[in-house]
């Protein structure tokens, strides 16, 4: 089995969220992106935001994620899940670790942006709690928790979305 280092930021840091979609999913390490910015601002096919690691060329911003490993196998089905070609495009980044070493890992970034739009709760949830599994910053955590967000209309795929944390 070949694998690959993919660097979650978003709704993927969830291993349930990232595992219902790649089973093969594995955390490795918390990995950090210099010079980009969390932001919620991917226009959804489902008219709510959600996140990008966003490239700002400031060395005072960072994006805080997690680098799993998958199944190389796997890749076209994560690539359909999160839309490749239609809103997000992919790139290598170059990531620095806690310990000060670096590595390699591909991200999604997106291509589609929004910045009047708002995510959905379980959505922010997903994010939230893949921040708090893998024991990101206090800041960053409270960060993310400050994020304004507007109630999904379809309350099916709320209650759907938000079973996958429970």
């Amino acid at each position: 089995m070949n694998t690959l280092l993919y660097f979650a930021y978003g709704s993927n840091m969830s291993s349930k969220r990232l595992q219902a979609r790649v089973p093969s999913a594995k955390p490795v390490c918390i990995g950090i992106l210099d010079e980009h910015s969390l932001r919620f601002h991917k226009r959804s096919h489902d008219g709510s935001a959600k996140c990008d690691a966003f490239e700002t060329g400031n060395s005072a911003e960072k994006v805080i994620g997690v680098v799993f490993t998958i199944d190389e196998a796997e890749k076209p089905t994560l690539d359909r899940a999160e839309g490749l070609g239609n809103g997000y495009d992919i790139k290598q980044v170059n990531l620095h670790l806690p310990d000060g070493k670096r590595l390699s890992a591909f991200t999604y970034y997106a291509t589609d942006i929004d910045d009047s739009l708002l995510p959905y709760p379980w959505y922010k949830n997903h994010v939230l709690q893949g921040a708090l599994e893998h024991g990101l910053p206090s800041a960053y955590i409270e960060q993310i928790k400050a994020v304004q967000f507007v109630m999904d209309p379809d309350h099916k795929r709320h209650q759907r979305e938000i079973a996958i944390q429970t």
